[in-house]
């Protein structure tokens, strides 16, 4: 991927985008607060970052509707922020599921090869998608992925057209799937395995998602130190703790969510307030398909709603 700036050509090995496994994807609420969760990304058709949400969970893919502000962190070296505008893609599910088929067998063969086919035909809960395709607008990119050094940024040419969303589906949505936890406490325990949180913020009017180059656990929350190049801002913050398989056939999140005060510098604050449902796969291969299976009933129903309101049959889970 080649980035042109007045005066010189900085370039991002392609395979950031394409090769990784997950990226942290950012998308606002209604109230502005940020809420990152990992998913899979995929290079798009016209040169966006795409990534997808299941349309029996779409929430990730419609607070992008209606607010196309994103941000998407892929760590690695180097690691890199993109920041830009999202356009949300579900005018043809059976489309959605035929690429996600296509594009999940291609980036993660052995994870699907030991599945049995009669089995996959039954997940169309799991594989009808809704994707959301990213325009960066910035990308910010610490070499080495040394967070304590200045980043390279590299900022798009004005008054390029935002991308415009499929028309949003008709009536109302449905209730949540959970209720969230009473306490976030047990959470943030269970966080303490998962590594360093990444921390989203807003910043010059768009979502900032980044690595925590230190933190330290509070009676609170947590103290945080920011990399290099990203100012602490105070106001509504998400911190995303997150463990997976290379191939992601097993994943372990955490997200709570809460209040930043900004201590000078790169130092943060944060009084965490609650955590969120999560949907974690457990690495324990038979515990994990009792997962699966118990989810695969609950959402199938909401399948059918959300297709529904899309003025569409439920997609099918063909063999490409």
């Amino acid at each position: 991927m080649v980035l042109s700036v007045p005066g010189m050509t900085l370039t991002l090995p392609a395979a950031v985008f394409q090769d990784a496994a997950a990226c942290a994807y950012t998308s606002l609420t209604r109230d502005g607060r940020p809420v990152s969760w990992p998913v899979t990304p995929y290079p798009g058709p016209d040169g966006t970052i795409d990534v997808s949400t299941g349309l029996a969970y779409p929430d990730k893919a419609e607070r992008a509707r209606r607010d196309p502000r994103v941000a998407l962190l892929f760590e690695g070296d180097p690691v890199v922020l993109v920041q830009g505008r999202a356009a949300v893609r579900d005018a043809d599910l059976q489309a959605n599921t035929d690429r996600y088929v296509r594009e999940s067998a291609a980036k993660f063969p052995d994870a699907l090869a030991g599945a049995p086919w009669f089995v996959l035909k039954r997940c169309a809960w799991y594989f009808a998608r809704i994707y959301v395709e990213v325009e960066p607008e910035r990308i910010t990119w610490w070499p080495g992925g040394d967070l304590s050094r200045a980043p390279e940024v590299w900022t798009g040419p004005p008054g390029t057209a935002a991308p415009v969303s499929d028309p949003a589906p008709s009536g109302g949505r449905l209730p949540g799937r959970s209720a969230p936890p009473a306490d976030w406490r047990p959470y943030a325990d269970r966080a303490l395995g998962l590594g360093r949180p990444l921390v989203s913020l807003t910043g010059d009017g768009l979502p900032v998602t980044v690595p925590a180059r230190a933190f330290t656990r509070t009676a609170t929350g947590y103290d945080l130190t920011l990399p290099a190049g990203i100012a602490a801002a105070s106001g509504p913050v998400c911190l995303t703790f997150d463990r997976h398989d290379p191939d992601l056939k097993w994943q372990e999140n955490v997200v709570l969510l809460g209040r930043a005060a900004a201590r000078g510098g790169d130092l943060l604050s944060v009084t965490v307030e609650r955590a969120l449902p999560d949907w974690s796969l457990p690495e324990h291969p038979l515990k994990r398909m009792v997962s699966l299976l118990t989810h695969g009933r609950q959402l199938r129903h909401r399948i059918r709603a959300e297709a529904a309101r899309r003025g569409q049959p439920v997609p099918e889970v063909r063999r490409l």
